[in-house]
Parts: structure tokens; C-alpha cells; sequence
């Protein structure tokens, strides 16, 4: 694992156990040497569960199969093994995920279809079935509700990631406390479009799947779907979202039920914190980067003007430099294909007006900006001058670390 990424928070949070849910992770030797490479979720029967995955058209199979399943709404277990990704992997791909379900699914004595699976790692080289099955009874025997074994399952599932991410919250339904936790892995191929990562979220809340998926949906569009760290878009993505249902408030149907405001607010605030934990840790980054967009044509246009920022390389450099070159972020607003106007574009960096109405504001001082850019946290601030749409999206630079990462990833 490389060096921890100087955007790191300074400690994995303490994630409290969640009734129904068990963890236990193992090294079987994927990839990785004397490092867990294999993680089990075991869930109590009943619980409910919701995912969104990648729309890359070369998605893995174990997409394929979780895509398949969740029709069902139900999970007894999700397996995750780190180190091959299990992508472009043809028939032999395809078994591996059939061995590791039907196994579960005997440990368990469950329906196969309440098996998820999630690998991430290298294209093209299917896991190593024998040593993932092999591995399963001893994990399942291992998995422990004890808070430890959040961070331990947590740390299973990175590749290039240079901390683990975790995240937890809590609120109230009908005045009865519920808790979320999350974890999630992300460094690199991170880009929009479900996002590029893999998390898993836990609630002991009694919400069904149709109530989740909702939820879920609604909540990934503004975190996982609004960060960027390369505009590589991977074919492993997912997020799954279960509920155990054991804790004892009354029946909710709606997503729009009032009962549910702070649970939905809690839901979001795990979700953004897990994604920008993603940006800070994106390969070779050394600053994270906030980009609010305004008065767009509506929410979509500004969240598609704030990722052609975000993910354009002549910003990023500039960033990366500390180089105060606003014409870049001009340049980036003009190609995003949204509806825009030169003449009525404003743009601010670290709070500091920089240009507005076609051209640079009289008497501009660059220092102030130039001192911003030379801090870890920038802010980019982008007033289209159009209609009420809004988004924020996060960002990092680009420097050599991510050439040195990707361009040493097999070996």
C-alpha cells in the first residue's frame, strides 16, 4: 500500500455494531501477500437490500449477477475479494461467481439469489476460485458483530486505496434511534456515472427494498455520482444498501413520508462524507478540490459544468502547480455543452472574484488566489448567471503520483 495520502482524515471513525449484521475478513492470497484480500457481510434473514451499479457495457460478472439478484430484494451475505477484478474474464469469470454463490448459499442454507458479489482489482484475470471458496467456512465461522471488525472488512476491499473509509450516522424514525454505517473503497477510475468505487451501507432501520432502492438512488446522485478524481468510468462499480429491519418503529411505505426527513438527511451526509473520502485519497492527489456551480439552466447542467472542471486535465495540472490560471475553468464551462453565457459568467477562486461580465474584474490582484492555490482545500465557484439549477462537485489534482501509481498498477 502506497504511502497514506496527505488528504486523509486522521483516523478511520468508530463504527458501532448494527443488529443483523456480522463481519469477518480473511488474506487468501488473490494478489496481495500477508494482506486481507477476501471480505464476508453476513445478514439476519429478512433483511432488505438496494443497489446501484456501473453502466459501463464491459461490466464484470459480478455485476451481472448482483444487477440479477436484487429483483429479489433480499441478502443473506455479500463477498468482496480485492486484487482481480474479475472483468473481461468470459466463462471462467462467470464460474467464479457461480462456485463462490453456491458455496454461500450452503454455509448459509439461503437462496442463491441472496448471495452478492463484488471483486475489484485487475481486468482480465479471474480470481482465483478455489482459493475464494476454500476461504469461505472459516470467514463465515469468523464473522463477528464486534465494531472491530468494520474497519478489518473495511481494508479488505482497497487496491490502490492508501486508507480505509468508513462512515457512520444516526437518526430517528418515529423517535426511534437507527444507525447507518458505511464503507467503501476508491482511489483511481474514478469517475461519474454510478461513480467508480465499491461501498457497502448498513442500517438497522425496517424500510423495505422498494422504500430503499429510493433512498439510495436519490442519495447517490449527489455523492457517489458528483466526484471525480480521472474521468475513468469502472466496470465494477457498486453500492449496496441493506436494512436489517430490527429496529422497532412503525411501518413506512414512502420515501416522501416526513417520518423519514432525518434518516434521508443522515443518508446523505454517509454518503457524501464516504465520497469525498474517495477524492482525498484519489492516486497522487494532494489537494481536494470543492466545485460549486450556480445559476445554471438547471441541477444536471451544473453538475455537468462543475465535472468538466473537475475533470479536466489542464485544470488539474493547474491545480496540482498552484498556477492561478482561471482561463482554464472559462475553457472547461465553454465545452461542457450546457447552456452558457460568456457575458454573464462569474467565477470565484477561494472566495475571491476573478472574472465577470465576459472578461477579468477591474483592478484584479492575483495574490490572494495565488496563496489559496498553494493550500490542500481549494474552492472553485462558478455563477453561470442563467437560471436557479445548483450542484456541487469534488475534485482533486492530477499529478506524476498518478502517473507513477497506474503506470506500476500490475507490477
Amino acid at each position: 500500500m502506497a504511502d497514506r495520502s496527505p488528504l486523509a482524515p486522521e483516523r478511520f471513525p468508530d463504527l458501532p455494531p448494527i443488529v443483523g449484521v456480522r463481519l469477518a475478513s480473511t488474506a487468501c492470497g488473490i494478489r496481495y501477500k500477508e494482506r486481507r484480500d477476501l471480505m464476508v457481510a453476513l445478514l439476519d434473514p429478512g433483511t432488505a437490500i438496494a443497489g446501484v451499479f456501473t453502466k459501463s457495457k464491459t461490466r464484470g460478472a459480478p455485476v451481472d449477477w448482483c444487477r440479477n439478484a436484487l429483483k429479489r430484494g433480499k441478502v443473506r451475505a455479500i463477498v468482496v475479494n480485492s486484487g482481480n477484478s474479475n472483468t473481461f474474464t468470459g466463462r471462467a469469470g462467470a464460474q467464479v461467481v457461480e462456485r463462490t454463490v453456491a458455496k454461500m448459499a450452503a454455509l448459509l442454507k439461503c437462496e442463491k439469489r441472496d448471495i452478492y458479489i463484488s471483486s475489484t482489482g485487475v481486468i482480465g484475470e479471474p480470481p482465483a476460485a478455489e482459493k475464494i471458496v476454500g476461504a469461505l467456512p472459516a470467514v463465515v465461522r469468523a464473522a463477528t458483530a464486534d465494531a472491530s471488525a468494520w474497519r478489518a472488512a473495511a481494508e479488505a476491499i482497497l487496491t490502490t486505496d492508501t486508507f480505509a473509509k468508513g462512515a457512520t450516522r444516526t437518526a430517528s424514525i418515529d423517535g426511534v434511534r437507527v444507525t447507518i454505517n458505511g464503507f467503501c473503497k476508491g482511489s483511481g477510475m474514478i469517475a461519474p456515472d454510478m461513480a467508480t468505487m465499491l461501498a457497502y451501507l448498513f442500517t438497522d432501520a425496517a424500510l423495505p427494498a422498494a422504500l430503499l432502492q429510493e433512498l439510495l438512488t436519490a442519495a447517490n446522485e449527489r455523492s457517489f455520482n458528483s466526484i471525480t478524481v480521472d474521468g475513468d468510468t469502472s466496470t465494477s462499480d457498486t453500492v449496496l444498501f441493506c436494512a436489517t429491519g430490527h429496529a422497532r418503529h412503525k411501518r413506512v411505505t414512502s420515501a416522501r413520508d416526513p417520518r423519514l426527513k432525518a434518516f434521508r438527511r443522515a443518508l446523505d451526509a454517509l454518503m457524501i462524507d464516504l465520497a469525498q473520502q474517495i477524492v482525498r485519497d484519489g492516486e497522487g492527489a494532494q489537494k481536494f478540490v470543492t466545485i460549486r456551480v450556480a445559476r445554471a439552466a438547471s441541477a444536471k447542467a451544473a453538475r455537468a459544468v462543475g465535472l468538466a472542471i473537475g475533470n479536466s486535465p489542464l485544470v488539474k495540472t493547474a491545480l496540482a502547480a498552484g498556477d492561478a490560471n482561471w482561463g482554464r475553468i472559462v475553457m472547461a464551462v465553454g465545452k461542457a455543452g450546457e447552456k452558457a453565457d460568456r457575458d454573464k459568467l462569474a467565477i470565484r477562486i477561494g472566495g475571491t472574484l476573478i472574472a465577470e461580465k465576459g472578461g477579468p474584474v477591474p483592478g484584479y490582484d492575483e495574490a490572494p488566489v495565488a496563496e489559496h492555490m498553494k493550500g490542500g482545500e481549494i474552492e472553485i465557484e462558478v455563477d453561470l448567471g442563467i437560471g436557479r439549477g445548483a450542484a456541487t462537485v469534488w475534485s482533486c489534482d492530477l499529478t506524476h503520483g498518478y502517473i507513477d501509481i497506474n503506470g506500476g498498477y500490475r507490477s
